[in-house]
């Protein structure tokens, strides 16, 4: 079987400060994890998968001042 051709990629855009963070562990230790860093950083709400073993965020590595809100 012959390797197909790579496909072309579009160029990744990101935002100055703003890391795009993935979680993978047990439930607890995603949920530790996530606690940190919303402690420590301006982030978005976790998007979570695979019953609590996974999570998607991004965090503002700029700005460490306590939200507001």
């Amino acid at each position: 079987m012959a390797a197909r051709p790579r496909r072309e990629r579009t160029e990744r855009t990101y935002l100055p400060g703003i890391a795009d963070v993935r979680i993978c562990g047990d439930e607890a230790s995603v949920k530790a994890v996530l606690d940190a860093l919303e402690h420590a950083f301006r982030t978005t709400t976790a998007r979570d998968y695979d019953d609590g073993q996974r999570a998607y965020l991004q965090l503002d590595t700029g700005c460490t001042d306590p939200d507001s809100d």
